[in-house]
């Protein structure tokens, strides 16, 4: 079995929480984490765990259409994760949930997220924009950009393949810097058809780049020397179902940075046009000034 299998199979794996049996005020699931190079909890898992945590408390055609976190503390790959879920409220078409994420008792991740059930309404959307095609597009992990050890690692331990226009800013930020970028993205193999996991699942890639239309505005890249760069918080509108096993195109840009924080956001495109969500961050950048 190839690595590539082998780390989509780690995410479907953290996905799969653990009902923990106990019940208090609130439901209770565990889980653990994806290996990491850093030895830290990647931001998207813990986020698209919470949204499976969430959603447990509900029936299944009630769906997760919006969510808003903070990253409160980093995670340990090698502790398990709590979940608690607060049913804060069932209405007659939507319901809200609490989720918070906590290792050796302190909370690092919380959450607030709304579900629905499918109703008609208006229905309009921002065309995607015109970029090349992925296939056009040379794969980072078949170049130059994966013969660093830890670029290497962070390749084979990735469920995600990418593409980045016009490119990637691993090593260097090529041509004139400016604060957008686009990135196609998809998980390595097929997997199951579950709604709900491919939401889940589009949670987890939406914290991958999003932060790069910072860095890149200024001609950073990630090998800067002591870079230090930190998801504060996430939020996130899912507008219509998407297949994460097929290409989405995530068009990012950065409106503003200041005082060691910047603001990204982003829209998430199927390859045939149809926006499936929308995404906002603001991240914690920290550049030497010599």
């Amino acid at each position: 079995m190839s690595d590539a299998v082998d780390s989509v199979q780690a995410l479907l794996d953290v996905l799969d929480l653990k009902d923990a049996g106990a019940r208090t005020t609130e439901d209770i699931f565990t889980g653990t984490s994806q290996p990491m190079p850093t030895g830290r909890v990647y931001g998207g898992q813990v986020l698209s765990q919470s949204v499976v945590a969430a959603a447990r408390t509900l029936p299944s055609d009630r769906m997760i259409h919006s969510m808003h976190g903070y990253f409160l503390r980093p995670g340990d790959v090698e502790d398990g994760i709590t979940f608690s879920v607060d049913r804060i409220h069932d209405g007659r078409s939507f319901s809200t949930r609490r989720t918070q994420a906590y290792q050796a008792g302190v909370p690092i991740f919380s959450m607030i997220a709304s579900f629905q059930d499918e109703d008609p309404g208006v229905d309009h959307q921002e065309p995607m924009p015109d970029v090349p095609d992925p296939d056009d597009l040379a794969d980072p992990a078949l170049g130059p950009e994966a013969q660093h050890p830890m670029t290497r690692r962070l390749f084979n331990a990735r469920p995600v393949d990418l593409r980045h226009v016009p490119s990637s800013i691993y090593f260097e930020v090529t041509g004139d810097p400016a604060p957008r970028q686009a990135v196609w993205m998809r998980a390595r193999r097929r997997l199951p058809d579950d709604r709900l996991l491919h939401r889940a699942a589009l949670g987890y890639l939406s914290d991958l780049t999003i932060q790069e239309p910072i860095l890149r505005a200024h001609g950073i890249p990630w090998s800067y020397p002591g870079l230090r760069v930190a998801s504060l918080d996430h939020a996130m509108w899912w507008h219509r179902d998407a297949r994460v096993d097929d290409w989405l195109l995530y068009v990012q840009e950065s409106p503003s940075a200041l005082g060691g924080r910047g603001l990204a956001t982003g829209r998430i495109y199927t390859r045939e046009g149809v926006l499936a969500a929308s995404v906002a961050q603001e991240i914690m950048v920290r550049i030497p000034q010599d």
